[in-house]
C-alpha cells in the first residue's frame, strides 16, 4: 500500500509545472554514457546551490537524450518561461571540459538534417520556441572528452568532471543576475 507524504516531505515538492517558472534550465543528455551525463550533474549541483526563493522561478528540468524537443512541444502562450538555459555536451573541436556559452542566433542552422544528437537537431525546435513565444536562450555547451555509447560509463572523464563546477557557477550568475526577467 502507497503511503501518503507527511506534510514535512509534502512542504518539499516543487509540485508546480516547469512551464509556470521564468526560467528553465533543460539538461539534455544521458547519465549512462559517460561524458554525456555532463547536464545531469550539473543539474544535481543547482537543486542542491538554489536557494527557496530562486525555487519559485527557476524549474531544473531532466529531459535525457530524448526528450529535450518533446519538451519544447509543451511550451505554449499560458508558459511563464522567459528564458531557457539548455545545458548539454557539444562537438566544437574545443579542449576536452572547456565551456562554450551559446545564443539563439549562433546554434547551427536550423536546416541542420545530420541526426546526431550532439550535432544539434534540437536547434530547430529551440528556434522555433524561443521565437514564437519570445523566449531569451542560452546554451551552456561542454566539449565533451568520451561518450561511452552504446557501453554503459556512469563516470565522466576527469575533465568534464573538472567543467561541472564551472557550468552551476555560469548559470548560478546568469540566475542571479536576472531575478526579474
Amino acid at each position: 500500500m502507497n503511503k501518503l507524504p507527511n506534510t514535512e516531505e509534502i512542504d518539499e515538492l516543487d509540485l508546480s509545472l516547469s512551464y509556470y517558472k521564468e526560467i528553465m534550465v533543460l539538461a539534455c543528455g544521458n547519465i549512462l554514457f559517460a561524458d554525456d551525463g555532463f547536464s545531469v550533474h550539473v543539474l544535481e549541483k543547482l537543486q542542491d546551490l538554489l536557494t527557496k526563493e530562486e525555487r519559485e522561478f527557476v524549474s531544473l528540468v531532466d529531459a535525457g537524450a530524448g526528450a529535450p524537443q518533446q519538451v519544447l512541444s509543451l511550451m505554449d502562450e499560458n508558459s511563464e518561461t522567459k528564458k531557457i538555459i539548455v545545458v548539454d555536451i557539444i562537438d566544437y573541436g574545443l579542449n576536452p571540459g572547456e565551456i562554450k556559452i551559446l545564443e539563439k542566433e549562433y546554434l547551427p542552422d536550423p536546416e541542420h538534417t545530420k541526426l546526431d544528437i550532439h550535432d544539434w537537431p534540437l536547434s530547430r525546435a529551440l528556434r522555433e520556441v524561443c521565437d514564437k513565444y519570445d523566449l531569451e536562450l542560452k546554451v551552456v555547451g561542454c566539449q565533451a572528452k568520451y561518450v561511452s555509447e552504446p557501453d554503459v560509463v556512469l563516470e565522466l572523464t576527469e575533465e568534464v568532471a573538472g567543467a561541472v563546477d564551472d557550468a552551476v557557477e555560469w548559470i548560478l550568475n546568469e540566475i542571479r543576475n536576472n531575478k526579474k526577467l
